[in-house]
C-alpha cells in the first residue's frame, strides 16, 4: 500500500524536528554547560582521539547541523556529519558498554545516527528550506 506524498512528507517533518532538537540539546551542553574545554576533558578521560578537536567537531555538528535539520537546509551535509559524530561515539564510547543507554550503552548514538543518515538519503521532504531553495522534485519511496 502507497501512502500519500503528504504523509511521508509530515513524517520526515515531525523526525527532522525531532531528531534536530535532541542533537541541538546535546551540542549545547557540550558548548555552554560543559564548556568546550570541560567537554574536551572529558573527551580525554573517555579515552577519544583527538579530544579537542573531537569535542570542538561533535559541539559544531550538534549545534549546526541540528539545527539544519530542523529547519530542513543542506540536509544531505548535516544528515552526513550527525551520522558521522555518532559513528565516533559508538565507537569510542558507548560500543562497549552494551545496549542500553542506562548503562551507558549504544542504543541512543545508533539511533539518532541512523536517523541522520536515513534524512540524508531521502531528503528532507516538502517542508524544508532545501524544497523552497532548490526546486526539485520529491524523490519516491518504495513501500513495502
Amino acid at each position: 500500500m502507497k501512502l500519500p506524498p503528504i504523509t511521508r512528507d509530515l513524517a520526515l517533518l515531525i523526525t527532522r524536528i525531532g531528531l534536530g532538537i535532541v542533537f541541538v540539546a546535546h551540542g549545547w551542553q557540550k558548548f555552554n554547560t560543559n564548556g568546550l574545554d570541560g567537554t574536551a576533558q572529558g573527551f580525554t578521560q573517555m579515552g577519544v582521539p583527538a579530544p579537542t578537536l573531537s569535542a570542538y567537531y561533535a559541539t559544531a555538528a550538534e549545534l549546526i547541523a541540528g539545527v539544519a535539520l530542523i529547519v530542513g537546509v543542506l540536509t544531505p551535509v548535516a544528515g552526513v556529519l550527525l551520522f558521522l559524530d555518532m559513528v565516533g561515539a559508538f565507537a569510542f564510547v558507548h560500543m562497549s558498554n552494551g545496549v542500553f543507554v542506562a548503562n551507558g550503552g549504544w542504543e541512543l548514538v545508533v539511533t539518532l545516527g541512523l536517523g541522520a543518515l536515513v534524512i540524508a538519503a531521502v531528503g528532507p521532504g516538502k517542508f524544508s528550506l532545501d524544497r523552497l531553495i532548490v526546486k526539485t522534485p520529491a524523490r519516491e519511496t518504495v513501500n513495502a
